[in-house]
């Protein structure tokens, strides 16, 4: 059903909260939920701010409008069907969204409040939005959350480290601005959510791909891990080989090389060169070129590290990943799925140990084939990292680990799409950023697909031809994550039993889909292997 627009003169007013820095006006939608965007959570990082950890926010008289969203993020249009609502692009862009059910404010401590759901985007950590309407968090408040999303810096922005940076610095680190900033908004959580209807003792953390990596480094991390009540992760972790981060050196000698690249010769030119100028040098650079630092102070020892050491927030986990997360050109190139392609693609990834990786990723027919490829290619992309810190918390934590591989495959698109190319954001790639080979189209849920079904938002993605299935999907699917959020544990009522996962063989997941249900693990002995080949801590 198509709803009517809302006409701009109907939206009404919601009630001005006062916040720690001000008061904010937001804005009530027609489902009667209070939304507030473009709330500053942190000083703008411009000017001798670039670089720099977040700074407070400035109070301000009077009640500041919150009805448009922030400026995102400096970051180049590389995934070319992301789809923002935000007022523009700056390095003026630390702020966060709320959406509240209303009438529930809490006491000062937020006792009795709501529980509360922060959600950080994902896109590699150079591009994305709190913006996007995938993770418009009107739906979840509908089931009695807060919801926010943060916007934090990206690429370079929020990751260069520099040596100059970490000697001006009192932590002597630099880089992990993006984290930093994520931290910031939990800090800003504390202080204020009470305000609108949450309880700052009940936070759930969460994001997808770039967003959960991110989750995964705020559990590990001493300046985050007692401002969280949750967590969960879609599809990514702080581990290799998913954008390990790297020692502090490491990261300053990129950082150097970057500006050395630019013709600055010191901090003070690098501060003083215009935004563009920097973005665009940037911009030709790989992602993941400005790496998460090992930096003594946000992360003083590796993510991987931390949890197998117990040294992470003990607190229940939510996480999984989805059953195409990469592609089998990845690993057969553009040839035919036969046997011989498949261990040539292998050979010349694991050399001499070639004939173990068969054993677990291998195939005689075209399908097997290309199936034990895409099986990899995912692996190797995210899901290993993925599994490794479900594998470590279920061990280490103390806590409820639950953890589910998602498989609902995206329907066609709807006829007016034309030729257009399902991008990983949820929308189209056409034009002249359509690929030039096509890829072969998803038999499973590819990268980010869960996303609107799991926050509630088939709705707004008007480029796939949603059915009933989909939005059943959608349903499960959300309840899991509502009743996570509310206690820590998937269950409800009218939902498939999903038990938690213990820590040894035989660990249970839940199987997202049509029909849900829950299923033991089938491939511990592929991550066994390739926890051996990077080198995880040992358990």
């Amino acid at each position: 059903m198509v709803m009517a627009a809302v006409p701009v003169a109907a939206v009404l007013a919601a009630d001005v909260v006062k916040t720690a820095n001000g008061s904010v006006e937001g804005v009530t939608e027609p489902s009667g939920i209070e939304v507030y965007r473009g709330i500053p959570f942190a000083a703008p990082p411009t000017g001798g701010l670039r670089w720099k950890p977040p700074q407070p926010v400035a109070n301000w008289e009077g009640v500041r409008k919150a009805a448009q969203f922030g400026p995102r993020c400096e970051q180049a249009p590389i995934f070319g069907d992301m789809n923002f609502r935000s007022s523009g692009m700056g390095e003026d862009c630390l702020y966060l969204n709320v959406w509240t059910p209303g009438g529930a404010r809490g006491s000062a401590t937020g006792t009795g409040g709501l529980p509360v759901l922060v959600y950080f985007y994902g896109g590699g950590f150079v591009a994305g939005d709190g913006s996007e309407p995938r993770y418009d968090g009107e739906s979840m408040a509908r089931r009695g959350v807060v919801a926010l999303t943060v916007n934090y810096r990206l690429g370079v922005f929020g990751f260069m480290a520099h040596p100059e940076l970490s000697q001006e610095s009192a932590q002597h680190a630099s880089g992990n601005y993006a984290l930093l900033d994520m931290a910031a908004a939990l800090q800003w959580v504390q202080k204020n959510i009470a305000a609108f209807g949450g309880d700052p003792r009940k936070v759930t953390i969460a994001g997808e791909s770039a967003g959960s990596i991110a989750v995964s480094a705020l559990m590990a991390s001493p300046l985050s891990k007692e401002l969280i009540a949750g967590a969960i992760g879609e599809s990514g972790a702080l581990i290799a080989p998913t954008l390990p981060p790297v020692p502090l050196a490491k990261a300053e000698a990129i950082g150097a090389a970057f500006a050395s690249g630019l013709g600055a010769a010191s901090l003070a030119a690098l501060r003083a060169m215009p935004t563009a100028e920097i973005q665009a040098a940037a911009a030709k650079l790989p992602v993941g070129h400005f790496p998460a630092a090992i930096d003594g102070y946000l992360l003083p020892r590796t993510p991987a590290e931390i949890f197998a050491a117990g040294a992470q927030a003990r607190v229940p986990l939510l996480v999984g990943w989805n059953s195409e997360e990469g592609g089998a050109r990845a690993i057969l190139g553009g040839g035919e799925p036969t046997p011989a392609a498949l261990e040539k693609g292998l050979r010349g990834i694991y050399g001499g140990r070639t004939d173990e990786a068969l054993k677990l990723y291998g195939g005689t027919t075209a399908a097997e084939v290309r199936q034990a490829a895409t099986d990899l290619a995912g692996d190797r992309f995210i899901a290993f990292s993925t599994w490794k810190w479900a594998d470590l918390h279920g061990r280490t934590g103390g806590r409820s680990v639950y953890r589910y591989l998602y498989a609902r495959p995206r329907p066609e698109m709807v006829p007016a799409m034309g030729n257009a190319v399902a991008g990983l954001a949820g929308g189209v790639v056409r034009g002249a950023d359509t690929p030039a080979v096509r890829p072969a189209p998803a038999q499973g849920a590819v990268h980010s697909a869960e996303i609107e079904y799991a926050m509630g938002n088939l709705p707004t993605n008007k480029v796939y031809a949603w059915s009933a299935e989909d939005y059943k999907v959608s349903e499960v699917m959300q309840a899991f994550f509502a009743n996570f959020v509310k206690t820590g544990n998937p269950n409800g009522v009218a939902l498939p039993e999903w038990p938690a996962a213990n820590a040894g063989d035989g660990v249970s997941l839940m199987r997202i889909d049509v029909e849900s249900r829950a299923e033991r693990e089938a491939h511990r002995a592929r991550y066994l292997f390739l926890d051996s080949v990077y080198g995880a801590p040992a358990k």
